[in-house]
């Protein structure tokens, strides 16, 4: 078993479409996240004006969701490189 620590994945190097790919990720879970998280605005709201749609979407939805978007788009990066779509 020794020889599977010498196996390595093939990353793709950062590029514009590695970046659209992670904008898209993150954008798609930020929307997600407005309409799924079930008590919005309980912590600190955000440092900028919003327009009254977001009103109740504060700091830690933010960050939740980001979070999200980033492990959603590392996931989505890592298999379309593996197919070779990107």
């Amino acid at each position: 078993m020794p020889f599977l620590l010498a196996v390595g994945g093939i990353t793709v190097s950062w590029n514009l479409n590695v970046a659209i790919v992670m904008i898209l990720s993150n954008l798609f879970a930020i929307i997600i996240g407005r309409f799924a998280i079930k008590n919005p605005g309980q912590g600190p709201a955000l440092p900028t004006s919003q327009p009254g749609l977001w009103k109740s979407f504060g700091l830690p939805e933010l960050l939740a969701t980001a979070s999200f978007g980033h492990i959603l788009g590392a996931g989505m990066i890592l298999g379309l490189s593996n197919a070779g779509v990107i």
